[in-house]
């Protein structure tokens, strides 16, 4: 109980001391946790877009003839000799007449003098992949063109690689922010203790005369360390929530951020990135008082 009071009595007088760098390490703290967790949202939810996208991603051969009943096996065998495919459709130029109907909505009288003549026969094939494999699907695409009265094969090719490269430059981000996180705050939790402890060189000699342990000095630098890690992270993950709260009632709707299904960090990850800031922090105050103190 007298250790507990020591600590605390040595953290309060540390605070009316040196509350000026303690506040701007907090601040720093804060402002990390908050980037790279912000950084990571965006990536975990392109990921999940990625996953639903790719399970909606279709390849459309689009032919010069309609491909006979009697033909379909062997067409379809031709595909899934190149690779495992979820769903085959045979698309005739009536079933794409009455689809474009339906996608043009108000707008289909355009349609009222056309005939389904116009149209070309296609294949629709669902390939069991997704996003992360684009130069497979790349490859399927250039296989399927090569099939008995194929003429073109789309899948929205430069869309898909421009949110692949996206995701890769997330990525690249996501690493970035992190080394930035482990940075300041290991190197600001050891500056400010750091500062702290050579305030206090005297009080903590006479501490060592008088017979302290390495123990009952090192407590209240580990214990600071340790509560600048869990408020900094703390009040970054709070500073993310509002922020996603606020995205979230202002661009939610009808187009992109819809499509996303935008939603907040899973509570394991919240918990991985707050135990890792209080490691950090907590490793910034040892570092600090071993190589100031040599305890």
């Amino acid at each position: 109980m007298r250790y507990i009071s020591f600590i605390l009595g040595q953290l309060a007088r540390n605070s009316r001391h040196g509350w000026t760098s303690q506040v701007m390490t907090l601040f720093t703290v804060t402002l990390s946790v908050l980037i790279f967790s912000f950084f990571f949202l965006i990536y975990v939810n392109m990921q999940k877009a990625s996953t639903r996208l790719g399970n909606e991603l279709r390849l459309v051969i689009y032919l010069e003839h309609e491909v006979a009943d009697a033909f379909r096996h062997e067409f379809k065998k031709k595909i899934t000799d190149f690779d495992k495919v979820d769903k085959i459709l045979f698309i005739s130029r009536e079933e794409a007449f009455a689809r474009l109907h339906k996608q043009l909505g108000r707008d289909s009288d355009v349609l009222e003098d056309l005939d389904p003549s116009f149209l070309p026969y296609s294949v629709e094939v669902y390939p069991s992949s997704d996003l992360k494999s684009l130069s497979r699907i790349k490859e399927f695409s250039d296989y399927l063109e090569t099939l008995p009265g194929a003429v073109k094969v789309q899948y929205g090719q430069e869309w898909i690689e421009r949110f692949g490269y996206f995701i890769s430059l997330l990525r690249i981000i996501v690493l970035l922010s992190g080394a930035l996180l482990i940075l300041t705050s290991v190197f600001m939790v050891s500056y400010t203790i750091r500062l702290t402890l050579e305030a206090r060189q005297e009080e903590l000699e006479i501490l060592r005369f008088l017979g302290a342990t390495d123990r009952y000095i090192r407590g209240p630098v580990v214990v600071e360390g340790f509560l600048l890690g869990l408020l900094g992270a703390g009040g970054g993950l709070l500073a993310l929530f509002f922020l996603f709260q606020w995205i979230k009632n202002h661009f939610s709707g009808p187009g992109l951020m819809n499509l996303f299904e935008l939603s907040f960090l899973p509570m394991t990850n919240i918990g991985t990135i707050l135990l890792v800031s209080l490691l950090l922090c907590t490793c910034g105050s040892l570092i600090s008082i071993r190589k100031y103190l040599k305890v």
